[in-house]
């Protein structure tokens, strides 16, 4: 079996070894198994049943991990992301009013367009039309949106009638375990100590316990039935013209959050030619986004590469193994339900706010230089937290691009890729 294993995934040719490979994969699912407790605790919110989510979300990144593994060769992990999940469950069905079976097969319709631009020279044309502003400003613009449903959901920010928003009252003592946790996760990870974020939720839903918040239910226990929302997604109630923009949502912020993962951890894993081109990119891409589509059909928002794979690659991880490793973990964790269920809100919410942090980090990358490039990615980032709308943002992003590109007479500068999105997005406030 070794050296069927060593074979496969030429661990010699990587310069590693299986047990190399299972540490690294146990790293990169600390450092994400997070994803199991606050995935179920945002779709419930849609009105799906949190028990099934659970599950879904478990065989999900599960089966997408080991299919990386087998198909790339990569040290990748995936599950449902997050981002993707909120706007699924605050702006599709809150907002929108659209049912959760319907924003699922909305969820399937954005997953097989993304395997079809993936397995066709579709994929780069349209990561090279969009500026490189205003993709930064995608991946931003959901962070923040994490961020105000964190800092919600632990009552660290409330409504006001004057001013819309202000502090939460600290005297709560749920609101005072929210920024807790946030701490905790913060000072753990700048230690640099493996699973911060999981560390964080655990400790803060273990104080819940012993001050009677939430009730023990156990640890371990036979996984909950899944039927609730497996394949219970409605692609004909997606295929509505007013969803067009929801569908193109999906489908951009994860096609360029999930390339500029693979390729940060591909050239972090060193796996990259001495052209600098990643090695398997399009086998990568292929088992992302074949499983974008396939999560749905277990009641899951799109299933997308993890940044935390990093970690497992830090640890020594550079083969498929390691992803292999990391949904067997994955598969395991269905038995932990009594713990999933009972993850408050607090918990999570330090979670969500440092996940938020995360992912604004890519806006050093944005050319300051440039008011005509960095208008509109700026107010991507800011309105898809304010427009409580990835959509929405992304829209008035785009539409600014195109005015401030005419405008200072850079007309013939817009790409074809461009024109397309910003009359896409922009129909939504015209048609719909």
């Amino acid at each position: 079996m070794k050296a069927i294993l060593e074979s496969f995934f030429k661990i010699k040719e990587f310069e590693t070894n299986i047990q190399k490979e299972l540490l690294a994969g146990f790293t990169t699912f600390v450092t994400m198994a997070y994803i199991i407790f606050v995935n179920p605790q945002i779709m419930s919110l849609a009105g799906m049943d949190q028990g099934a989510v659970f599950v879904g979300t478990c065989l999900a990144a599960a089966l997408a991990c080991i299919l990386m593994g087998l198909v790339a060769n990569w040290p990748i992990g995936l599950a449902p992301g997050m981002g993707l999940n909120a706007f699924f469950t605050f702006t599709v069905v809150g907002e929108m009013g659209y049912s959760w079976e319907i924003a699922l097969g909305s969820v399937f319709l954005a997953g097989v367009l993304f395997f079809l631009i993936s397995v066709t020279k579709l994929r780069g044309w349209m990561i090279d039309s969009i500026p490189l502003n205003l993709r930064i400003a995608m991946g931003a613009g959901v962070g923040l949106f994490i961020g105000f449903i964190g800092l919600k959901s632990g009552g660290l920010i409330i409504s006001n009638e004057a001013t819309f928003l202000k502090l939460g009252n600290l005297a709560n003592i749920e609101t005072l375990l929210a920024a807790f946790g946030f701490l905790i996760i913060s000072v753990l990870a700048v230690r640099k100590i493996p699973g911060s974020i999981l560390i964080g939720v655990l400790a803060v839903t273990l104080i819940s316990l012993l001050i009677n918040i939430v009730e023990f239910n156990g640890i371990v226990s036979l996984p909950p039935s899944i039927d609730p929302v497996l394949l219970k997604l409605d692609i004909y109630g997606a295929l509505d013209v007013s969803m067009i923009t929801i569908v193109m949502s999906f489908l951009f912020v994860n096609l360029f959050d999930t390339t500029g993962t693979l390729l940060g951890v591909a050239n972090q894993a060193n796996l990259v030619d001495e052209s600098g081109n990643a090695e398997n990119l399009d086998k990568a891409l292929k088992a992302d986004s074949s499983m974008s589509f396939m999560g749905a059909f277990f009641g899951c928002s799109p299933v997308t590469s993890y940044v935390e794979s990093s970690a497992g690659v830090e640890a020594g991880g550079r083969t498929g193994l390691t992803a292999v490793f990391i949904g067997f973990f994955f598969l395991l964790s269905i038995f932990l339900s009594p713990i999933a269920l009972i993850v408050p809100a607090c918990a999570t919410a330090g979670a969500l706010l440092y996940v938020a942090i995360l992912m604004l980090s890519g806006m050093e990358k944005l050319n300051w230089s440039s008011m005509v490039e960095l208008l509109p990615a700026l107010i991507i980032i800011i309105m898809i937290p304010l427009t409580f709308s990835i959509a929405d943002g992304i829209a008035l992003g785009f539409l600014c691009y195109i005015v401030l590109k005419i405008g200072y007479g850079e007309i013939n500068k817009i790409s074809l890729g461009a024109w397309f999105l910003t009359l896409v997005f922009v129909s939504k406030f015209i048609f719909l």
